[in-house]
């Protein structure tokens, strides 16, 4: 891999392909060369990279020639499309929809987690849902401790996973709410101002959604334990930015809020914010623009054996999305 690589944002104009950009040039990711990709739509639009302007170019088969990274964040669809095509040119794409997560010959990563599995990658790895990547980030070091069985979890996630127009939905509808107007709908089947909805994408004949089993499939995966196991309820809340998780797990070893504080606070990309006499907890506003997650909340569960509760929170668009997506391309270069 070329040490001052070619780096294409496929999906630029969008949320997450914004972060990416801004998240390059923060952590100083030695591009050789940028080139911004999206539908025909942004095509003449430009973004700032380094302090000089890029044009977006319309995503075609033909973009990847001489590309060796791309950051893919435009869909699963155009990620089923062109993930392929860029492999095939010697690309190696780093994609952030769920396209490939669970195909078999596809490595997925969260480098503080299983940052060796990057090396097995056949030109494509893929980034995990952004609620699992958060969940784990607390989950994955108490589990190399004390071995987890099981969790349940409940997940409140911001409109900003959704996108821009989710963003705007919300804004609308607590002007619309204020003014004494009827709240218009058009991203959520209800309005999502002073309102949470118990649906995270759509459902599956089980009852639960295709969201909530992705922590159970996806984490399965990235901790190498085939037989961990969790029953999560996905819900959407009024927050713009940053995901939060409540989550009670059980362990195969004995627990204490101590030893487990212990080994959090020693996990990679992990701060504990765990202070309830001072009111000190994990929160969306806290957390939103930053890399690291945070945990608190710890507590013994009162209703498993060997069971910890914990409050875990983090910016989905960062270590959920693009965040990650380039620590993974720091480690394609190492």
């Amino acid at each position: 891999m070329n040490r001052t690589p070619h780096v294409a944002v496929v999906g630029a104009t969008g949320a997450v392909g914004v972060e990416m950009i801004e998240t390059l040039e923060k952590r100083n990711f030695p591009v050789g060369k940028l080139t911004l990709l999206a539908s025909a739509r942004s095509v003449g639009r430009t973004l700032k990279f380094k302090g000089v302007a890029h044009t977006v170019t319309e995503l075609t088969r033909d973009s990847f020639k001489g590309i060796d990274i791309a950051l893919f964040s435009a869909g699963g669809s155009i990620s089923r499309e062109f993930g392929p095509i860029a492999a095939a040119a010697g690309c190696v794409v780093i994609d952030n929809s769920s396209a490939f997560r669970m195909d078999e010959s596809v490595p997925l990563v969260v480098p503080e987690i299983n940052p060796g599995d990057v090396k097995l990658h056949r030109g494509i790895i893929a980034n995990p849902n952004c609620t699992t990547a958060i969940t784990l980030m607390a989950l994955y070091p108490l589990h190399q401790a004390f071995g987890v069985r099981r969790v349940f979890a409940s997940s409140y996630q911001a409109v900003s996973g959704t996108g821009a127009k989710a963003v705007e939905e919300l804004e609308r509808q607590v002007r619309q709410y204020v003014a004494g107007e009827p709240q218009t709908v058009e991203v959520y089947p209800h309005p999502i101002a002073f309102n949470v909805l118990p649906q995270v994408d759509s459902f599956l004949p089980s009852g639960y959604t295709k969201e909530e089993m992705k922590m159970e499939n996806e984490g399965r995966k990235i901790m190498h334990h085939p037989g961990f196991r969790a029953s999560v309820t996905c819900v959407r809340v009024p927050v713009f930015r940053a995901h939060s998780v409540a989550v009670s797990a059980e362990f195969d070893r004995p627990i204490t809020v101590e030893t487990a504080r212990a080994v959090l606070s020693k996990a990679p990309g992990l701060d504990v914010v765990d202070d309830p006499a001072n009111k000190k907890y994990p929160m969306p506003l806290d957390v939103s623009g930053r890399y690291n997650c945070a945990v608190g909340r710890l507590r013994m569960d009162c209703a498993l054996d060997n069971g910890l509760c914990f409050w875990v929170a983090g910016d989905q668009l960062l270590k959920g999305a693009a965040l990650n997506a380039v620590q993974i391309a720091e480690d394609l270069i190492k």
